[in-house]
């Protein structure tokens, strides 16, 4: 056991143990829970999330992407923190997938003028990482809308 605090700053004993890549989409699902409507929440266990350890993993790989796309065959602003995985079968580099946590907007007139595309390699540590996402005017302004709907899925790139 390890005490740990939650997203809220509550100490609390948690059991800790390497998650497998594999296991990492329905892990973050069950540490969101049921309250999906609250950006914030959902940004600060996303944020907890990627300080945890994932089996194999040599480098944290997180990206903050969001724009207005057309992936889903209609326009929707995207608001998209993503932890990236690079898959190896035994010391061979296998494949790379990416667990996305994506909030889906109506593309307003203020929405269509946002374009983010943040590596965390590009920092020297994740705190830095989250700091600069956090100060972005681009990245503040969807945090206080309500989005249409949370999609969580995780595909192999």
């Amino acid at each position: 056991m390890c005490l740990v605090e939650d997203f809220k700053g509550r100490s609390k004993n948690w059991r800790i143990s390497m998650i497998s890549f594999k296991q990492s989409e329905s892990y973050f699902k069950d540490r969101i829970g049921e309250d999906t409507n609250d950006i914030k929440k959902v940004w600060e266990t996303f944020k907890h999330f990627c300080q945890e350890s994932v089996e194999g993993e040599e480098e944290k790989e997180i990206l903050v992407q969001c724009g207005v796309y057309d992936f889903t065959g209609e326009e929707l602003f995207h608001f998209d923190f993503v932890r990236q995985f690079t898959v190896y079968d035994e010391d061979e580099y296998s494949h790379m997938e990416q667990l996305h946590c994506e909030f889906l907007f109506n593309p307003t007139a203020e929405l269509s003028n946002i374009v983010i595309e943040e590596w965390s390699m590009d920092f020297v540590d994740l705190d830095d990482f989250f700091q600069h996402v956090e100060n972005l005017q681009e990245f503040k302004f969807p945090l206080n809308l309500k989005a249409i709907r949370l999609e969580i899925y995780q595909e192999e790139i």
